[in-house]
């Protein structure tokens, strides 16, 4: 269903004053709402149209087509493409995407899933407000922000992770910045995070865990390598390491901290090759 724009509703909603006297020169006034947005990108008013969509919402239109390829785009409904997705400026979609294959784009914003089928390369910020998959990699130069993620090979980020669900990775994770997800991390290889690392849940690596900071997490942590951390290491439960668990120096090593201390021994305990120089609470099970 079209979706007609009027005056008074942009006035209402306190458009720049460039961005009004362009839609009124333009004389718009009453066309339909994806043109308008269209036309915007066209003229190389981008942000406006992003501004627009914002104000103006989503529509359940749907457009499917073989292969998306443009400087720019902002659609506010849901794109279908069944081949591969070339953007190198802003592609903002109000409802779902998905693609075939592989997704290039600068500012990624999707305001339902990601569906990918190859691996998805943003230049700038990643913001998805449903579930990102994609069934290879996910490399981002800015910020990533989603519900949850679910990657079939490696993830890099260069900017702040922030996740309100969780994040299970097929390979490793190198976060540049700092990582924060509202329940678990897991991963099939290292973990590697150069600020914070903090969860909700539970942490769980194939390889080594590392925090370029403190490291935290409401459950446990469980690697099947390391865990080390250039701060303090703070788990609700267990902390199980094939290799070494260390802090940084001065730092200290805390399990259990959401356990009654007579039952650290069944739900709080430390399993490591060695013992912890730093371990301040929790229940050393060590051989």
């Amino acid at each position: 269903m079209d979706m007609a724009l009027t005056q008074h509703f942009l006035r209402a909603k306190r458009p720049c004053a460039s961005g009004f006297r362009w839609f009124v020169r333009n004389q718009h006034c009453g066309n339909d709402y994806q043109r308008v947005l269209d036309a915007l990108v066209h003229d190389g008013r981008v942000e406006d149209a992003r501004w627009l969509m914002g104000q103006f919402g989503t529509t359940d239109q749907v457009l499917e087509v073989e292969h998306l390829e443009a400087s720019a785009m902002v659609y506010a409904g849901s794109i279908i493409v069944h081949g591969e997705v070339r953007v190198p400026g802003m592609l903002c979609i109000g409802g779902a995407l998905k693609a075939g294959a592989g997704i290039h784009t600068g500012l990624l914003e999707v305001g339902e899933d990601l569906r990918c089928e190859g691996a998805v390369f943003s230049s700038g910020d990643v913001r998805i407000s449903g579930q990102l998959r994609t069934a290879w990699s996910l490399h981002v130069q800015g910020k990533l922000h989603a519900q949850e993620l679910r990657v079939g090979w490696e993830l890099e980020c260069h900017g702040p992770v922030q996740l309100r669900g969780g994040a299970n990775i097929g390979h490793g994770v190198i976060a540049h910045d700092t990582w924060h997800s509202d329940k678990g991390l897991r991963a099939g290889q290292d973990i590697a995070v150069t600020g914070s690392l903090t969860t909700g849940h539970g942490i769980a690596a194939g390889g080594d865990v590392f925090g370029g900071h403190g490291m935290e997490a409401g459950w446990g942590i469980r690697a099947l390598g390391d865990i080390r951390a250039a701060g303090s290491i703070r788990v609700g439960e267990t902390l199980e390491a094939t290799g070494d668990i260390s802090a940084g120096a001065g730092y200290g090593i805390y399990a259990g901290l959401n356990v009654q201390m007579d039952a650290w021994e069944q739900s709080a305990w430390v399993r490591a090759a060695r013992k912890p120089e730093a371990l301040l609470s929790g229940y050393w099970d060590g051989v």
